[in-house]
């Protein structure tokens, strides 16, 4: 923006100063010209007079006798002069004359590089044998004529200097424009300057709490920085209600979830005991609701432990073992396997400082969305370890793997990649749980190609106090379906 300011302004001030350059050029230059001229009439009257005075003619013969001394300390410089009979010969100077054309009483006219003024001298009036009229009075007759010229060079220098002059003008006025034009944008933009910069910084940081610069001056950039402030004051002030809202109805969801937990494990309870002591018919209906109370317990309990997170509620985190929980979730999948070959590879003792249901969920989790996702007879291995000063959990499979159009948002809720709806995974939850459990533990999940095809889920969590970036030799275990 300042260099177009810059430009356009040196722009209009070039195309002013041309315009101004030529009127003053021009009427400079007829005004050179014309002084030209009328200097070279001027120094031809003078000698006029000069030579009219010193014109002399004999009593005898009468023969006009002209004196040319005047003409000398006009030829002296770069001027021609000559004096011509009216038979068109010269008699000043007799040699080396300049031709400066037929002789024109009328008039200023340019003979080759010369301007030329002829004037006539007039004989007659003098002595006896001069030409009278009828009257008899004496007639004046011409005789010769006296040519001045002058090159027209010396104007020509001059008009010349003027031109350079102007054009110097109009290139200094134009840059001058140009360089005051860049100085008027920058101070008229530095304010702007500021503004882009503050909204960098909101950008960057997503926090409207800024004071924008503002200019002295009260101008339209002044308006706009008071626009923008109050802008950013109601975004401030809007987003504060809507997190507002946001974390009332987070306490809510936590809250109505771990109230629900109550009646639902009466409910499983009645159920359980229900499908124990009837028969038939009666018997099918009481599991189908038990089986249906406990996906809402496992639904319930996952959105109490998402809300929980969202809430920034935590419970209190103690010394686990994170190979005890894993193979403890493994045991628990077991049943899932549909001929898979679940594996365990896990050391003695993998500590870290957590909740161990919350743990115990994350490797859950995992676990069944292997199963779930995998075609019979795929193997999956569950594996810990204590790497590069982290503690390590990873699930791995050798299935398909995730679709590449569902891996930016595998670990978001309600994401859902097929698989059976009546596991945990089926509720789109399961990885959302794993993402919020590891980064409530201050640790991360990353999901990466396994060796051989499949998918790999790394689970990354911060080790406790006193653990060593050393794995245990402890064998193998194996479930199979």
């Amino acid at each position: 923006m300042r260099l177009k300011v810059a430009v356009v302004s040196s722009a209009l001030t070039f195309a002013i100063l041309c315009l101004f350059s030529l009127v003053i050029g021009t009427l400079a230059e007829q005004r050179i010209r014309t002084g030209f001229d009328d200097d070279i009439r001027a120094t031809a009257a003078d000698l006029q007079d000069r030579l009219q005075d010193s014109i002399t003619r004999t009593q005898s013969s009468g023969e006009v006798q002209l004196n040319t001394d005047p003409l000398l300390y006009v030829t002296a410089g770069d001027a021609a002069v000559r004096v011509v009979d009216g038979r068109g010969g010269v008699r000043f100077p007799t040699t080396g004359s300049v031709d400066l054309g037929p002789v024109t009483p009328e008039g200023v006219h340019d003979v080759g590089p010369y301007r030329v003024v002829s004037r006539p001298l007039v004989a007659g009036t003098i002595g006896t044998g001069s030409i009278s009229d009828p009257l008899g009075q004496p007639v004046a007759q011409t005789f010769a004529y006296v040519q001045y010229g002058k090159p027209e060079s010396a104007v020509a220098t001059t008009i010349n200097k003027v031109r350079v002059f102007l054009a110097f003008g109009v290139i200094g006025g134009t840059l001058l424009a140009f360089a005051g034009g860049l100085f008027v944008a920058r101070r008229a933009m530095r304010p702007i300057a500021g503004l882009t910069r503050a909204a960098r910084e909101v950008a960057r940081t997503r926090d409207p709490d800024v004071t924008l610069p503002k200019p002295q001056a009260n101008d339209e950039v002044s308006d706009l920085a008071h626009t923008l402030e109050d802008m950013l004051r109601q975004l401030s002030a809007a987003r504060g209600e809507s997190e507002a809202a946001l974390q009332r109805q987070r306490d809510f969801v936590a809250d109505a979830s771990h109230e629900l937990r109550t009646p639902l494990t009466s409910i499983l309870a009645n159920l359980e005991l229900l499908e124990a002591e009837v028969n038939g018919e009666a018997r099918e209906m009481a599991g189908s609701a038990l089986r249906s109370s406990q996906r809402m317990r496992r639904l319930v309990a996952d959105l109490l432990l998402l809300a929980r997170a969202d809430a920034g509620r935590q419970s209190p985190k103690r010394p686990v073992d994170l190979s005890a929980i894993a193979r403890e979730a493994a045991t628990e999948a077991n049943p899932l396997a549909a001929g898979q070959t679940l594996s365990l590879d896990v050391p003695d003792v993998v500590p870290v400082l957590g909740v161990s249901d919350d743990l115990h969920r994350l490797v859950a989790n995992l676990i069944e969305n292997a199963l779930v996702h995998t075609p019979p007879g795929t193997p999956v291995t569950v594996s810990t370890a204590v790497r590069d000063g982290d503690a390590v959990v990873e699930v791995s499979d050798r299935g398909p793997g995730v679709p590449p159009e569902l891996r930016a948002r595998v670990f978001e809720r309600f994401a859902r990649g097929g698989g059976d709806s009546s596991t945990g995974s089926g509720s789109g939850l399961g990885l959302a749980i794993v993402r919020a459990v590891a980064e409530a533990h201050g640790g991360s999940v990353d999901l990466t190609d396994a060796q051989g095809g499949g998918a790999r889920f790394t689970v990354r969590l911060p080790p406790a106090a006193g653990s060593a970036d050393e794995r245990s030799a402890a064998p193998s275990t194996v479930f199979r379906d």
